[in-house]
């Protein structure tokens, strides 16, 4: 039996004078509670109670605890309340980790709206390529492509990446539209810095790296998107990352019959969260709101 039982039950007794009223409240049989009450005393090294035929009644030792019993299980009702509450009503801080591409492509230009459905929950947001330690540092959501780290983790897919190649109609203007694989020797390709992420591969029945002309290595993705805007090659980037530029024609995809990865694999993004028991609500509500709009 935890000591917060027996502590409702000592309140309890006191508060209707009886042990049987007591036990008729908690629905258990009056020895029980007797013999709750002969465990506390013994814990605490102290009589509490004053035990007769008809009634019960406090020493003094059971005044002066009853008061700070009756105030630890008040604060835990009310301790109680409040963690249904946020249950309840989504509010309180959500520290969300995202990489910087797809943070400031994707989930930043979303957030005032979120911010309209859930006024009370302040997003606290982080741009970065490392990987974060999630429990160590609070994180309550992780946005990352790739595959889950450790089985303590949970991963809800927001979308595949779908890499392709693209440059700017200047760029192939002058240098050329690559028609083959094997043209993009003779290009300036820009990789991705990202560890893991550097190489190109063309996915067939099974991945074969290209033989690039990789000139120059960024470690972002909307670097990349910088370069390449400018004239500055062709880059393997995110479908995603460049939807609005491929439909302005400020970038053209190029070899668009072939898929292509950074990796020897193809990838898609994730929203992490760790697995537990109860999801709380204003993690579950940005879930559910990320998969509204992906």
């Amino acid at each position: 039996m935890s000591l917060f039982t027996r502590l409702m039950y000592f309140n309890c007794v006191v508060e209707h004078g009886s042990i049987s009223k007591a036990s008729r409240q908690f629905d258990v049989q009056p020895s029980s509670i007797s013999r709750q009450l002969a465990a506390l005393e013994n814990d605490l090294g102290v009589r509490l109670l004053d035990r007769t035929t008809r009634n019960v009644g406090l020493t003094e030792a059971g005044q002066t605890f009853y008061q700070y019993a009756k105030r630890i299980v008040s604060e835990f009702d009310e301790a109680r309340e409040a963690v249904s509450d946020l249950h309840h009503n989504p509010r309180g801080q959500l520290k969300v980790s995202t990489t910087v591409g797809f943070g400031e492509s994707k989930i930043l230009p979303l957030l005032p709206l979120f911010r309209k459905q859930y006024p009370d929950i302040d997003v606290a947001i982080e741009l970065t390529e490392r990987v974060v330690d999630m429990i160590e540092e609070n994180v309550d959501i992780a946005i990352r492509s790739g595959h889950l780290p450790n089985s303590n983790l949970i991963a809800k897919k927001l979308m595949n990446n779908d890499f392709i190649l693209c440059a700017s109609p200047g760029y192939l203007s002058h240098r050329g539209t690559p028609e083959h694989i094997d043209d993009l020797a003779i290009h300036d390709c820009i990789l991705y810095g990202y560890k893991g992420w550097h190489d190109w591969f063309v996915m067939n029945s099974k991945p074969v790296k290209l033989d690039v002309n990789g000139y120059m290595t960024v470690d972002s993705v909307n670097g990349q998107k910088q370069l390449i805007l400018h004239g500055g090659g062709i880059a393997l980037i995110p479908f995603w990352a460049v939807e609005k530029e491929l439909a302005s024609g400020t970038l053209v995809q190029v070899l668009d019959k072939h898929t292509f990865s950074p990796c020897e694999q193809l990838t898609a993004t994730y929203a992490i969260y760790q697995h537990r028991h109860l999801v709380s609500s204003k993690i579950r509500a940005f879930l559910d709101f990320l998969s509204g709009h992906f």
